[in-house]
């Protein structure tokens, strides 16, 4: 099993800027994709950033050009740096990790979530 630890949500004004941390633990092992998802009130989750093992990464429209994802392969943790927040990036941000196998995802496992309030 692997365990997925976020943080760095919190509350910031229009503009400003945040950094999400996810630490993965238990059997990560060495072949592994993460990502970003959020879920605003009402709808639906939604990627907001990816990033594969090999460092291949994959935005949504909405994000582009503000955030970027970056894995730490020693420490297992995957980052969101989130520059010039807008309101709708309100959100409940979640962690995802798995492994990939063809088009399957093994062992795919989300965090807890972490609240990303943006509002003057």
């Amino acid at each position: 099993q692997v365990q997925l630890v976020e943080s760095g949500g919190g509350l910031v004004q229009p503009g400003g800027s945040l950094t999400l941390s996810c630490a993965a633990s238990g059997s990560v092992g060495a072949i592994y994709n993460m990502g970003w998802y959020r879920q605003a009130p009402g709808s639906q989750r939604e990627l907001v950033a990816s990033i594969s093992h090999q460092s291949e990464t994959d935005y949504a429209d909405s994000v582009k050009g503000r955030f970027t994802i970056s894995r730490d392969n020693v420490n297992k943790m995957v980052r969101l740096q989130m520059n010039n927040l807008k309101p709708e990036d309100t959100a409940v941000y979640y962690c995802n990790y798995y492994r990939p196998l063809f088009n399957s995802r093994l062992l795919d496992t989300w965090g807890q979530g972490t609240q990303v309030t943006v509002s003057s």
